[in-house]
């Protein structure tokens, strides 16, 4: 029988991420509790099996799962569900499995690409220990997952600068009573719509992504250099003011929100066009390179 796995919003032992194999993504689960990873199966055979599309992979999944449960195979017997992000930005209950269920299905699927995907998954899963041995192996390899997706080395370190500045201020935020979910967002939404003129969502749509993709990955370097400044704006004023509880933080956020309108619209004003882009950038910039 499947289980189930909880991995709500919430829960604090468990990190969605993406890795890439061949620059195809694999959706996979950290559990902080069982120190060890949880792949997608569905991702996973669609790269071993070199489907034309995911649907493709999902139908080659069901039929091999079918099969080996008729066989009593032991790794579907113990296959876990986990909510992973799907293509259509909504998280959907996903059969996963860890290093050693991935290892017993890619003996069942016939693939040139198995003995690479091996090394890729042994790898994988020491570079994990060895970042919690040394966190900022985690940083690095963050770095050079945006390079292998694309991104410019200039727009990566800006995205860095912006990472940093945002954990500073939801630290700020913990600390001065705003509570982590609900909170967070309408604080950040005030930044985007007294800066921008745009919520969060309303941005996305904008540039035409998910509700659930992250927003800041498909920014420009000027628009992640001004969210930057509301954010480094608005922790300054927390501290400034001393504010404590949503009501005041929110005050706060609004007048940084201020300050990226103002800087917005100088920029403005120097080049000529909006600066807020109405396309995802990575989009932009493989295109540029096609061209």
């Amino acid at each position: 029988m499947t289980k189930k796995i909880s991995n709500s919003k919430n829960s604090s032992n468990k990190e969605n991420t993406v890795a890439l194999f061949e620059q195809k993504e694999i959706r996979r689960v950290w559990d902080e509790k069982e120190e060890k990873w949880y792949f997608s199966i569905v991702d996973i055979v669609e790269v071993l099996t070199e489907a034309k599309d995911y649907q493709a992979a999902r139908n080659y999944w069901k039929v091999l799962k079918s099969r080996l449960k008729k066989e009593g195979n032991e790794t579907v017997t113990n296959c876990n569900q986990l909510k992973l992000m799907a293509k259509d930005g909504k998280a959907r209950l996903t059969d996963v499995s860890d290093t050693k269920g991935i290892l017993r299905i890619i003996q069942s699927v016939p693939s040139k690409k198995a003995e690479p995907f091996k090394l890729w998954l042994a790898k994988v899963g020491s570079e994990r220990i060895d970042e919690i041995n040394d966190p900022e192996l985690a940083g690095k390899r963050m770095h050079d997952l945006y390079l292998q997706k694309g991104y410019s080395e200039a727009w990566v370190h800006q995205r860095e600068r912006g990472i940093v500045s945002r954990n500073s201020l939801t630290d700020e935020w913990r600390k001065r009573g705003a509570h982590e979910g609900l909170d967070y967002a309408i604080l950040t939404n005030e930044i985007y719509k007294t800066g921008f003129n745009l919520t969060a969502n309303e941005y996305k749509s904008y540039k035409g992504i998910a509700k659930q993709r992250n927003l800041r990955d498909s920014m420009t370097e000027i628009e992640l250099a001004l969210t930057n400044l509301g954010e480094v704006t608005a922790k300054e004023l927390h501290k400034e003011n001393d504010s404590f509880g949503l009501l005041e933080l929110k005050k706060d956020v609004k007048n940084a929100g201020k300050a990226v309108k103002g800087a917005r619209r100088e920029v403005e004003k120097q080049v000529g066009h909006s600066v807020v882009s109405k396309t995802n950038y990575l989009d932009e910039t493989r295109q540029k390179r096609l061209s």
